[in-house]
């Protein structure tokens, strides 16, 4: 089937299909004309791939144990994540998601400490946050977490008024 029947097979757009193929997840087949072509496999591959983001994985995530996709039977990944804590076996795959868990929960402290900051700055009740142990304190929820900064009122430290 072509690209933009493989996408809504799988349950994304065709962007998304490329941009799983640029990164080596799938591979097309191309017909002599050079249009993109794919099988019931590959949107079996393209699925998981879909409910592994779904899940909280980023495409590096996936592509640590890409090698591992294609041995998920088509029912789906819980076979490739074992749900059973510490299951015993540690596969790549379930490495891999316990850092992105782990990783998670600190962006989502960090993320907890700069609300309840902004909101004592506001005046607002908040409930109490304490520093992320993994960063001392001092360290970013993510790439897209902004800039950390101060809100201050009076002078600024070189003397000049600040402005409100």
């Amino acid at each position: 089937m072509r690209i933009g029947d493989a996408a809504a097979a799988a349950g994304m757009t065709p962007r998304a299909l490329r941009y799983y193929e640029q990164r080596g997840l799938v591979t097309a087949r191309r017909t002599p004309s050079g249009h993109r072509v794919y099988d019931e496999e590959d949107i079996r591959r393209l699925r998981v791939v879909r409910e592994l983001r779904d899940a909280g994985l980023t495409v590096g995530d996936v592509r640590a144990f890409a090698h591992l996709l294609r041995t998920v039977p088509a029912d789906g990944v819980p076979d490739l994540l074992p749900q059973a804590p510490r299951s015993g076996a540690c596969s790549a795959a379930e490495a891999v998601a316990r850092r992105r868990l782990a990783d998670l929960d600190a962006r989502i402290a960090r993320l907890s400490l700069l609300r309840a900051r902004l909101a004592a700055r506001l005046g607002e009740p908040a409930a109490e946050v304490t520093e992320p142990a993994e960063t001392g304190g001092t360290g970013r929820a993510g790439a897209d977490s902004g800039p950390l900064f101060r809100l201050e009122t009076g002078p600024a430290p070189d003397g000049r008024a600040l402005r409100a």
